[in-house]
């Protein structure tokens, strides 16, 4: 169990709501707190801030689009209604790195990531940003994929 847990979203979480939801209330402590993070590279972010028709150098900025940001709020929400202390971050760069650098930023004792199945020439050529954070956090990571069939 951890003070506070990280929880890592992206788009595709959305089949593994319910799965991201009860790890993160099983993982953090009865008075901890969970971190909900979607991490959005910069031309993404870009493009979301000017779809959304906002300045992305203004007020409006990475936690703000996370909280827009259907999965993670979603999460959230679960997260709050199960009574857990739960808030949506954002961050802007390099998926893995962003998550390491706010797992120590927020002193993060648990992370909490999805993922899918991926072959081993696929995690190769392609890289994974889960296999990252589970090889280079300093701390348990718990990787949560969807059950086959489901829709959450």
């Amino acid at each position: 169990m951890g003070e506070t847990v990280l929880v890592a979203v992206s788009k595709t979480d959305d089949r593994r709501l319910d799965r991201l939801t009860e790890t993160a209330t099983d993982a953090v402590d009865p008075d901890g707190r969970v971190a909900v993070v979607h991490v959005f590279d910069r031309d993404r972010y870009d493009e979301l801030t000017a779809q959304l028709n906002v300045s992305s150098d203004g007020e409006f900025g990475p936690d703000d689009l996370a909280r827009r940001h259907g999965v993670a709020s979603d999460i959230a929400d679960r997260l709050a209604d199960a009574s857990v202390d739960a808030e949506v971050l954002g961050g802007v760069g390099d998926e893995s790195d962003t998550i390491l650098d706010l797992r120590e930023e927020l002193g993060a004792d648990h992370l909490v990531i999805g993922g899918r199945k991926r072959s081993p020439s696929g995690k190769a050529l392609f890289g994974s940003t889960a296999q990252t954070v589970l090889l280079e956090a300093d701390c348990p990571v718990t990787f949560v994929k969807a059950r086959s069939g489901s829709t959450a």
